[in-house]
């Protein structure tokens, strides 16, 4: 079949990249990616989680994960703490691979490379050898004496230069069956009703709005649960758990379904302020984390529920807010809470006493852990998502602030004057409304926000964030203030419709 690199496929085979630490395989699965998708460093041992990401290789998409590095766990030393998990980790994804690319770097084997060869030996009818930092032909000599380890062949390459990808993505392509693979097809346009308003998506065939998964990024503060959500959501052990903090590093994608639809989970690193962020790896980690925001359509904010809502939960909100993305604040560990009549009201009104501009935001208490809750936070997921996806017809969204405009008319005196002459919606998802005015210097912060709370109020977006940009018609363009949380608030002129 032919592939198309801007389609979503299933069931496409898989390529797992294996190897000792500090081989470059991040380097290498970046290379076959053509972006910047794992992290790389110097340091051994930077990949913990598998990352997993589509690849279209000359002309074929394949499933390409990046694994952690295997290594010789010495006991009792501290600082190994992890290594156990990440081995165990890399080995179970192994099993789920059609074709294994151990890479080797040029030079001596060491004695993790010696004790990984020999377990791979189980799988050699679906294992191939790269052998990696030969640029320029550097050490090519030693590296054919590999082939007395039993390999048919080994491929010569850098994955940092480049050299001889192209032969190595060919020799990759040529043990895989594609046969199987199948498109993520779109499904046609459907409208809603909110009420007296209209809601109908664009003629004819929509974007895969309605068919592709729900993208749902994990963000929050280090030892929050969220590799613990992301495994109980995958039904996997796809994250590594651990009390150590910053044990994820890379996002960890995980798939799963809910009540007929599918779900895209992002699992990130955990983001500390910028103060305590002292090592490159976590700076990397944590720049890769924040922008899921824009890979995402919800942000499950993990707050540790012992330990309440702390700035630099507000400060993640507010990244999100910025970007319009639909935020739901989950209380994780709940089950660790005495059990007090009204503990949850109690801490609800407490959080949004403290982060006031957020009282839109659904608060779900849940524990990871044992899964309660979890129910309940991918329902108000669901609805969050329908909500995002609203647009509203320009007809009757100017109905309804028309009624706005005569239960609370704008101010009447010399300089705070203006008319509100019509509106529109700009985009959904983000959801985003221009208003255009007389006077766009005129309109305060208050009316722009009483223009905000109707719109959820009346027009079915009470769980999502809405951004209102005030525009003029009469020469004052470019004339643009602030309005809450940071959105753009422009000026233009609008008319009203009459009847």
């Amino acid at each position: 079949m032919e592939f198309n690199p801007n389609t979503k496929y299933r069931k496409l085979p898989v390529v797992v990249l294996a190897g000792r630490p500090n081989v470059g395989k991040s380097t290498l699965f970046n290379r076959l990616l053509h972006k910047r998708r794992a992290i790389t460093d110097p340091t051994p041992g930077v990949t913990r989680d598998p990352v997993e990401m589509d690849a279209f290789i000359q002309g074929k998409s394949l499933r390409l994960i990046d694994t952690g590095g295997f290594k010789l766990v010495r006991e009792g030393d501290p600082s190994e703490a992890l290594d156990d998990l990440v081995v165990e980790k890399t080995l179970e994804t192994l099993e789920k691979a059609d074709l294994i690319v151990l890479i080797l770097a040029a030079g001596e084997l060491s004695a993790e490379d010696e004790e990984f060869i020999s377990f791979l030996r189980r799988y050699r009818d679906r294992l191939l050898v790269a052998v990696n930092k030969t640029e320029g032909g550097r050490r090519e000599a030693d590296a054919w004496n590999l082939l007395s380890y039993g390999f048919d062949k080994v491929h010569m390459i850098s994955a940092e230069h480049g050299d001889n990808i192209g032969e190595l993505e060919e020799a990759i392509l040529s043990r895989l069956d594609f046969s199987k693979a199948e498109p993520v097809k779109s499904g046609k346009a459907r409208s809603n009703t909110v009420d007296s308003i209209t809601v109908t998506d664009d003629s004819g065939f929509i974007n895969d709005a309605e068919t592709r998964p729900i993208r749902i990024a994990l963000l929050g503060k280090p030892n929050t649960g969220k590799s613990t959500l992301s495994n109980r959501l995958t039904a996997s052990n796809a994250s590594i758990v651990s009390d150590i903090p910053g044990t994820t590093r890379d996002v960890v994608e995980g798939i799963f379904s809910w009540k007929g639809r599918d779900f895209q989970v992002l699992d990130t690193a955990g983001i500390r302020r910028k103060t305590k962020v002292t090592e490159n790896i976590e700076y990397y980690s944590v720049n890769r984390a924040i922008k899921t925001i824009d890979e995402a359509d919800i942000v499950f904010l993990m707050i540790d529920a012992v330990e309440g809502l702390s700035e630099q939960d507000k400060k993640i909100a507010g990244l999100a807010y910025d970007k319009g993305r639909g935020i739901i604040m989950v209380l994780n560990k709940w089950d660790t809470m005495p059990q007090i009549k009204n503990a949850f009201e109690a801490t609800a009104d407490r959080i949004r006493f403290l982060f006031g501009k957020m009282e839109y935001a659904p608060i779900v208490p849940v524990s990871a852990r044992d899964g309660t809750g979890v129910d309940k936070l991918l329902n108000t997921a669901m609805r969050m998502y329908k909500q995002l996806q609203i647009k509203i017809e320009t007809g009757p969204l100017n109905q309804a602030l028309e009624r706005w405009l005569l239960e609370s008319p704008p101010p009447s005196g010399p300089s705070t004057r203006f008319k509100v002459k019509y509106a529109v919606q700009k985009s959904s998802n983000p959801v985003e409304f221009i208003f255009f005015v007389s006077r766009p210097r005129a309109v305060s912060e208050a009316y722009t926000s009483y223009l905000r709370n109707k719109i959820r109020k009346d027009l079915g977006l009470s769980l999502v964030p809405v951004a209102v940009e005030i525009r003029s018609s009469a020469g004052e363009a470019g004339k643009d203030r602030k309005d809450t949380m940071g959105h753009k608030s422009s000026t233009r002129n609008i008319r009203r419709k009459k009847g």
